[in-house]
Formats: structure tokens, sequence, C-alpha cells
């Protein structure tokens, strides 16, 4: 995948590691400045509106950090922020980080033999012309049976904790127990991807970048 870096910066609304990872991959340079947002706070009826509204506010609170006296930066070229959410929805209930090692470990077991899927969103928003251009996807996944050690070593392990729904299926404990994949994105129907599942889908975020500037 190409990408041009010198045209113009870009910010990564962001501390999520796979997305640092995946945005790297692309081949892309970029600054990091996590948005402090209660996102808790922000409810909507649906995972996709949830998405979106969390990134664009992720986005937003970006842009008035680097509006404040410690943060100035002139925007001489251009420049762009890049925000993202992802949830997990599962019979239909919204599921975002697990508060517990507990709760962990009964969204793995739900998981077990069934499915989940993820529901993710990518803002771009132009600072120097103010325009934004925003979609979400979302990626069916079906699972086999998935043993009780297996769940065990991930919940210990703690990173489970950190993702939306206690869903990292680019682990190495967990990828085998995949079965399939499908996406259901911005325009048509095709075999979902582990970046976008991981929070930032490779594909979409290009389409974005491009239409942002």
């Amino acid at each position: 995948m190409e990408a041009c870096t010198s045209s113009y910066k870009i910010i990564l609304g962001s501390s999520s590691v796979p997305r640092r990872k995946i945005l790297s991959e692309m081949g892309y340079e970029f600054t990091i400045m996590p948005a402090d947002i209660d996102e808790k706070s922000i409810r909507k009826e649906t995972p996709e509106e949830l998405v979106m509204a969390l990134a664009e506010a992720k986005a937003n609170a970006i842009i008035s950090k680097l509006q404040t006296t410690s943060n100035q930066e002139r925007v001489d070229e251009p420049t762009v922020v890049i925000a993202a959410d992802t949830v997990v929805v599962y019979e239909g209930v919204i599921r975002e980080k697990p508060s517990s090692k507990e709760e962990a470990r009964q969204f793995l077991k739900d998981y077990s033999g069934r499915h989940a899927a993820t529901v993710g969103s990518v803002l771009v928003t132009n600072l120097k012309t103010g325009l934004r251009k925003g979609e979400w996807d979302r990626v069916e996944i079906y699972f086999n049976e998935i043993p009780d050690e297996i769940i065990e070593k991930l919940v210990d392990e703690g990173i489970t904790l950190n993702v939306a729904g206690g869903l990292i299926i680019e682990h190495p404990l967990i990828f085998p127990f995949v079965k399939e994949m499908n996406s259901k994105c911005w325009v048509y129907l095709q075999v979902g991807t582990t970046d976008s599942v991981m929070g930032l889908p490779k594909n979409l975020t290009e389409k974005l970048l491009k239409e942002a500037l």
C-alpha cells in the first residue's frame, strides 16, 4: 500500500497499540495524541451511531488540545487527525472494555462456538480546511469452541481488559479458533479483515484520508 507522508502531517488520536501498529504498517509517519474523553457519558441507540459519536468526540477533544496555549500549532501544511472507536456486539448487546477479569472471562466463554461482531469507526479531520470524513464497518466473527484453558490463559495475561468486548482475535492463543469473518462495510460485503477488528481498517482509513485531503 503506497503512502505519501511528505504532503501532510498525521495525528493519531489514540493510545491503542494495535492502531499505531496498523498505521505504521500502512507506511505512514504520525504523531500520537490520545483523546481524554468520558466515553461512558456518550450513549447511542445503535453501535454504528455510538462508534461514530465517540470518534467525533475524540476528534473534537484533540482539536481543542491543539488550540490551547501549551499546544498551539500553526497549520502551515495539511494536517489531519485520525480518530477511531470500536465496540463488540453480542446477541444485540453492545460490549465495551470488560470491567473485570470475571467479565472478560464470561465474554470469551460467550464467544466459544458462537459468533460476535465488531463495529468500528474511522473519522478523518483536515485541520486546514475543516473537512471531515467518517465511516463505519462491521465484521461478523464466527468461532469454533474455545477450550477453557485457553480462556484462562488470556484472562490471566490481562490484555483482554484493554480491548472492546475482551476480544483480541490477533492474539496467537485465540486466532486458531476463529472460524470465519465477514465484513459489512461502507460499500460492499467482503471477507472480514483482522485490521478492522483490531480497530483501524486499512482500506477504509486510506479512502477517508484521500477524501479529507
